[in-house]
């Protein structure tokens, strides 16, 4: 279980433009949830993602894992657990080298480099049998670069390279917003069957709301750093887009969009 206890969270403290964006704000995430995360710009949804990553600060509250404290944790100890996938295909992976050499690196996560080679030959198949469950093709393609590969190509070599170690949870970062169409469909089947096949605990920031209502077991919207409207379970999949976009549609309004 991941819980955010009371987090408040402040941005260019102290000068003319400071902002408080979360303040004594929680949230819990139970073990092999879904959830779903859509709000508009500015309404904390990627600042949440940043948080449990540990990659920003906070001022005040806990981020805790099983009931275990992290919030002192540096982020690349955190990623020992945690998987991630960003909005730009290119973050997260390295484009100059293959996707053999990015595999062994996202392979290594965790342990200690030292003077041996750093791919393993052994592994070959292994990921060659990862590739193939993505029905791409990308099996065939272990020694092309990455930047070689078409932007869907990346992304998916990216959601395996995300969960190719054991983590815990897995983080999406409006991980289809720079696909097309059809490309994105594609990315977020994929993405669906990795989380149920590994049974992950997955939160996902997108701002298709169809995604969002059609994926997960639990869908927040966010604004101005709260939770403004929350569904789960079967009131969840009941759910229409056209449901979450009135919402959405009232809420900008309201504040001037």
């Amino acid at each position: 279980m991941l819980e955010l206890k009371n987090i408040t969270k402040i941005y260019n403290p102290g000068t003319i433009t400071e902002m408080c964006l979360f303040e004594d704000f929680s949230l819990t995430i139970e073990n092999g949830e879904f959830l779903s995360i859509v709000g508009s710009n500015g309404s904390g949804k990627t600042s949440l993602l940043n948080i449990i990553c540990g990659s920003i600060p906070i001022e005040g509250g806990d981020v805790l894992v099983g009931g275990e404290s992290i919030v002192r944790q540096q982020d690349y100890k955190r990623y020992n657990r945690i998987g991630r996938v960003y909005q730009n295909p290119a973050m997260g992976t390295c484009p100059s080298l293959t996707i053999l050499e990015n595999m062994s690196l996202a392979d290594n996560k965790g342990q200690r480099y030292n003077l041996t080679a750093g791919i393993n030959k052994k592994r070959r198949a292994y990921y060659r049998e990862q590739l193939a469950s993505l029905g791409l093709g990308l099996e065939d393609k272990l020694d092309v670069k990455l930047e070689s590969l078409s932007g869907g190509q990346r992304q998916a070599v990216a959601l395996i390279m995300a969960t190719l170690t054991p983590v815990d949870f897995l983080i999406l970062d409006e991980h289809t917003a720079a696909l097309d169409p059809k490309t994105a469909e594609t990315i977020m089947v994929l993405t669906d069957k990795i989380v149920r096949e590994k049974n992950l605990t997955a939160m996902m920031v997108t701002h298709n709301l169809r995604y969002a209502v059609q994926y997960g077991s639990r869908l927040i919207m966010m604004n101005e750093g709260r939770v403004i409207y929350e569904k789960a379970g079967a009131e969840k999949a009941a759910l229409a887009v056209d449901d979450v976009l009135h919402i959405f549609t009232e809420i900008s309004i309201e504040c001037g969009n």
